[in-house]
């Protein structure tokens, strides 16, 4: 159980009082650019939620189907090779911090006929329990901040290569209800939507046979979410995501997948705010902040942060570059039997600085796969590195291959 002042608690709930950045960093510690990383809310929509693309960099878009795609790209469930999959994942996170937020994440998918396929999935997020406490040290209540989200996806074939996907998502939030601190606060609902495609093609490299692919995915397009009657909302993590996996066949026991993917969030980057000589921000008579330069986020729609997020970064196309993810990832299997998988995600530093390699293997026996995954952050932070010792786990089922038994 953790005791969080008022203050810091209501800058976490409150979300939509303002956007304002209240810091900047010199750019000779961040290696070119202040320090200028895109907030939203939810992110838990943004955690990895499986072993198998948690070993591999957080790689998903363009990997082989499994019963974990409707996170990552649902245009992938379509090609699938078995007909029903069933995936329960567990992820303790932040362990380094404290030892009670987890996310748990199950999902799965049904193959309707040759051409379509069905999928669903629920996330739980839970924060632990929290106590709340004044400046003064008086508790105000305990609580436990929890979040979910429920999916439902569709898949299609439109060639012997291509599919399309869509998914609905529905976003619940509740990180600190009831709480009054200078105005009522109340769970965050939103609705949002993904659209994904997926292309796939046997071909030989080297005079093995193998097979390329390609994924794209549009997740979490959707309205802003809110925690108070009154105060402002804020964007969900609309994000692009692009990938190619290139897998052989080395020979009849051993196969390599190698997959990179680039993400983008599609939200508007926080403008830089005129602040005075003691580095406060500065006000108009209205009350709003002075933007120095950039872009007002609070003015937009999501629609209008989706295709304003290219181009409004206060550092131009230099920042916009920043803002674009990395992750790689490699896979290898024996006899279809075992798997050892690695991978490295890069963000820049002014953009949030994750860091981190990860490894991790697989082991497919009869109905059952189970994976594991562990991150190795490449980034030091003071006090230690908050993902630092993050472990994934996830157990899939073929129910196909159960019934048939």
């Amino acid at each position: 159980m953790r005791s969080i002042k008022i203050l810091t608690i209501t800058a976490l709930t409150i979300l939509g009082t303002n956007n304002i950045t209240l810091g900047q960093v010199n750019s000779g510690q961040l290696g070119g650019g202040d320090l200028n990383t895109i907030t939203t809310s939810v992110p838990f929509l943004m955690i990895s939620p499986d072993a198998r693309a948690g070993a591999m960099g957080d790689v998903g878009v363009a990997t082989s189907p499994d019963a974990n795609s409707i996170h990552w790209n649902t245009a992938k469930m379509a090609f699938a090779k078995d007909k029903v999959g069933i995936a329960l994942n567990y992820t303790p996170w932040l362990r380094n911090l404290v030892p009670d937020i987890a996310l748990s994440y199950l999902s799965g998918y049904v193959q309707i006929d040759e051409l379509q396929s069905f999928g669903a999935s629920l996330r739980y997020f839970s924060l632990g329990d929290i106590t709340f406490t004044n400046l003064n040290g008086e508790t105000i209540a305990t609580f436990r901040p929890n979040e979910f989200s429920v999916d439902a996806g569709y898949a299609r074939k439109l060639s012997d290569h291509f599919s399309v996907g869509v998914a609905l998502r529905y976003i619940y939030s509740n990180l600190a209800a009831g709480l009054d601190a200078n105005q009522q606060t109340r769970p965050g609902q939103s609705f949002a939507g993904d659209i994904s495609a997926f292309y796939t093609q046997p071909i030989e490299v080297f005079e093995k046979e193998a097979e390329m692919s390609f994924g794209l995915n549009v997740s979490n397009i959707g309205a802003k979410i809110a925690y108070t009657e009154s105060g402002q909302s804020n964007f969900i993590p609309t994000n692009l995501r692009l990938g190619g996996t290139l897998k052989v066949e080395i020979d009849e026991y051993n196969s390599l997948a190698v997959s990179a993917d680039v993400n983008k969030l599609l939200v508007p980057t926080n403008p830089i705010y005129q602040r005075d000589g003691s580095g406060r921000i500065v006000f108009d008579p209205q009350g709003n902040p002075v933007i120095q330069q950039g872009e007002d986020p609070n003015q937009k729609s999501p629609i209008e942060g989706i295709f304003s997020s290219f181009n409004d970064a206060p550092g131009g196309f230099e920042e916009e570059l920043r803002e674009i993810n990395i992750s790689t990832g490699v896979e290898y299997w024996y006899n279809n039997i075992f798997a050892v998988r690695g991978g490295y995600f890069y963000e820049h530093p002014t953009k949030g600085g994750r860091q981190y390699f990860t490894m991790g293997a697989g082991l497919k026996y009869n109905v059952f796969n189970l994976n594991f995954s562990y991150l190795v952050p490449a980034s030091t932070i003071q006090g230690g590195n908050p993902l630092e010792n993050t472990l994934r786990f996830s157990l899939l089922f073929d129910l196909q291959a159960f019934a048939s038994r």
